[in-house]
């Protein structure tokens, strides 16, 4: 019989663990005006950003691919677009993109209906509206193989290679036992380790689609005449006991199980269905969360030695570390514990399975530390300057 979960399920037969109302700003000059909406009335959660201006080409469709895939996430039941009237993000579409979903959205811009106050009053009661029709939806029963989760680490340490992200990857390998899904990320995460992923890749072509992302990703900073070890390891990671780009990579990889790779994926693109993906994304951690969200994933295991407070607008964020001193220190932040393989009190397996646990809670509607603590963080990765 197979492991199920209490969620809600969407018009268009996907399923989410949470039931969020987003209110999004097409653009910077209609954050403030979402900002207000979500402080008037609860249970909205809003993603300000920077983008939506002065954009052209690839690092346009990319804003618009990021806000329309956190849109049609999951885990989101209904969205409220703000936009100001003549950014180069087309509100229409958006709206008309994340409504092939079947979930409620509502689109205006504050240049039509007179202004900030106004429009502050306007989104207060579309949203208002919109919330009464989400808390009336009801749970149900949805087995684990429906899941999607990302693994991220960040604020690494030695312990994070030796004990929190080998201690993910048995959680990885339970959820693909279950049918479920696992996306990896962080393109600079894996450079030196790149062949170990390459190996496990189920076809030739997407070895070939692995190492052309790594060669992309090296070509661009050797176009900024820039030298990746000026920013990776960080100085935490350094100071934390991670001395080169290699170990550390080898250390990230081991979070996302043993499962062969079925495909590699752009940036906030779509999450297939079943088995382990990786997604060429940036090691910055808000930036790699967010695309993961937009491509669907139900929630993030996030592992951490040194630690780090961040969440994420609209999917859970589960907070690991293998590093007792972090455990104690930013128990705030912690969800859970796993620096008893390093003292030898707890098994790799045993470890594991507490994660394990905590993702079945989690999904079930056990808020995490940084849903509680309120943290909603939200990045769009850019690629083109500002015009």
């Amino acid at each position: 019989m197979s492991l199920t979960f209490q969620g809600y399920r969407r018009p268009n037969g996907e399923v989410g663990i949470r039931n969020h109302l987003l209110i999004i700003p097409t653009v910077i000059c209609s954050n403030q005006v979402c900002n207000r909406i979500q402080q008037l009335v609860p249970n909205t959660v809003a993603i300000p950003h920077q983008h939506g201006c002065s954009q052209i080409g690839a690092d346009k469709d990319r804003t618009f691919d990021v806000l329309a895939g956190t849109g049609k996430n999951p885990n989101v039941g209904g969205v409220v677009i703000v936009s100001l009237g003549c950014e180069v993000v087309d509100p229409t579409q958006l709206a008309e993109e994340i409504r092939k979903t079947g979930k409620l959205v509502e689109v205006f811009d504050i240049q039509s209906v007179g202004g900030s106050v106004k429009a502050i009053q306007h989104g207060v009661q579309l949203a208002q509206e919109m919330r009464t029709k989400l808390d009336a939806m009801t749970k149900e029963a949805i087995p684990f193989s429906e899941l999607k989760i990302g693994v991220k680490c960040g604020g690494s340490d030695a312990t994070s290679g030796l004990a929190s992200n080998p201690a993910l990857g048995v959680a990885a390998d339970a959820l693909i036992a279950e049918g479920g899904t696992i996306v990896i990320g962080e393109t600079t995460e894996i450079i030196g380790a790149e062949h170990v992923l390459a190996d496990r890749c189920r076809t030739t072509e997407t070895a070939d689609d692995l190492y052309h992302i790594v060669n992309r990703f090296e070509k661009e900073v050797e176009r900024m005449g820039a030298d990746m070890r000026g920013g990776n390891p960080s100085p935490g990671n350094i100071a934390g006991g991670l001395s080169t780009i290699e170990e550390k990579s080898l250390g990230c990889i081991s979070k996302c199980g043993t499962a062969p790779i079925e495909g590699v994926i752009e940036y906030a693109k779509s999450i297939p269905q079943g088995g382990l993906y990786f997604m060429d994304s940036p090691g910055n951690d808000i930036e790699c969360v967010s695309g993961m969200a937009a491509g669907g994933a139900h929630l993030v295991c996030f592992t951490t030695g040194r630690g780090t407070p961040t969440g994420s607008a609209v999917i859970p964020v589960i907070k690991i570390t293998g590093n007792r001193i972090c455990a104690e220190r930013m128990a705030d932040n912690m969800d859970v514990d796993v620096s008893g393989m390093l003292e030898g009190s707890v098994s790799l397996q045993e470890a594991g399975n507490h994660i394990w646990d905590e993702i079945r809670a989690v999904s079930d509607g056990q808020l995490t530390k940084a849903e509680v603590l309120g943290h909603a963080e939200f990045s769009i990765n850019r690629i083109g300057p500002s015009l």
